[in-house]
C-alpha cells in the first residue's frame, strides 16, 4: 500500500493552522510522541508506517508505506518509521481551581511545546492560551512537549476576559516584582507569562495583583532577560516548593 495523492495533499496542508482547523486534524512524529499519544484518549485518523514500526490499533487505520515515501511527508530531518494523523480533541471546560499558567502572546513553537511538558512535569493540568499565542497543534509544538500534550488541558481565549472573571489570584514575572525566593505563594494561582520579545502586554498587566522576579545573581548584572520557558521552569518550581 503506499500514499495517495489525497492523503498526501491533506498531510502537507496540516502544516498550516486554517487547515488544520478545517479538518480538525494535526501532524505527530516521532516514536515517543507518537506511543504517548497512541496509548491516549486521543484519536487516530490514519498511521502511516514502515513494515517495522509495531502497533496494535485497528489495521484499517494503518497505512503501511516505504522509507522512501515516509521521507517525502516526514518534517522529521531523520524520518523514523512513522506518522501519525490524529483528530484534534475537544476543548473541555475551564476550571477555576488550582494553579494555571497562561500564555500572553507566545509565538516560539519550542517555547511553547517546552512549557506543556513543564506543566506535565509539575502536575499543573491546565494551560490558558491568548488567542495570538502560537497553536499546540503546530508540528514544532506536538515534537517539544514529547506526549506531554496528552495530559495538559490547553485552552485559546480572550485572556483578559478570563483574567477579570477569575477569582484567583494573579501573578506575573516582572524586574521590579518582589523576589520570588522570598515569596509566599499560594497553592492556587494564576501565573501568567508574557511574549518573547514584548513581555506581557499593558493591557493585561493592568488587571494584575502580584508582580514576582527572578532575581538576577551574576556579577556584572547585565543580562536582559531569561528565556520564557526557562523563567516558567523556575517560577513553577517555586510555587510548588513545600506542597
Amino acid at each position: 500500500m503506499s500514499i495517495s495523492k489525497n492523503q498526501l495533499k491533506l498531510i502537507t496542508s496540516l502544516s498550516q493552522k486554517k487547515y488544520r482547523q478545517k479538518h480538525d486534524l494535526f501532524i505527530a512524529e516521532g516514536i515517543k510522541v507518537l506511543n504517548e499519544l497512541l496509548n491516549s484518549t486521543f484519536e487516530i485518523e490514519t498511521l502511516f508506517c514502515t513494515d517495522d514500526f509495531e502497533t496494535t490499533i485497528s489495521e484499517k487505520k494503518v497505512v503501511r508505506i516505504s522509507e522512501t515515501e515516509l521521507k517525502k511527508v516526514s518534517t522529521l530531518k531523520s524520518p523514523n518509521k512513522a506518522l501519525g494523523v490524529f483528530k484534534i480533541p475537544k476543548e473541555k471546560a475551564v476550571k477555576n481551581s488550582g494553579l494555571t499558567i497562561a500564555l500572553d502572546a507566545i509565538n516560539d513553537p519550542g517555547n511553547l511545546g517546552t512549557i506543556i511538558r513543564l506543566c506535565d512535569w509539575f502536575g499543573v493540568t491546565q494551560l490558558v492560551c491568548s488567542k495570538d499565542t502560537v497553536d499546540c497543534y503546530n508540528q514544532k509544538v506536538v515534537q517539544a512537549s514529547m506526549g506531554s500534550l496528552t495530559r495538559v488541558s490547553i485552552h485559546y481565549t480572550d485572556l483578559e476576559n478570563y483574567i477579570t472573571k477569575s477569582n484567583l489570584d494573579t501573578f506575573i514575572a516582572d524586574m521590579d516584582g518582589e523576589n520570588v525566593y522570598k515569596t509566599k505563594l499560594p497553592k492556587e494561582g494564576i501565573l501568567i507569562m508574557g511574549n518573547e520579545a514584548n513581555g506581557v502586554s499593558e493591557e493585561i498587566k493592568s488587571l494584575l495583583q502580584y508582580k514576582i522576579s527572578i532575581p538576577r545573581f551574576g556579577e556584572t548584572q547585565e543580562t536582559e532577560s531569561l528565556n520564557v520557558a526557562t523563567a516558567t521552569a523556575i517560577l513553577l518550581s517555586e510555587f510548588k516548593r513545600g506542597y
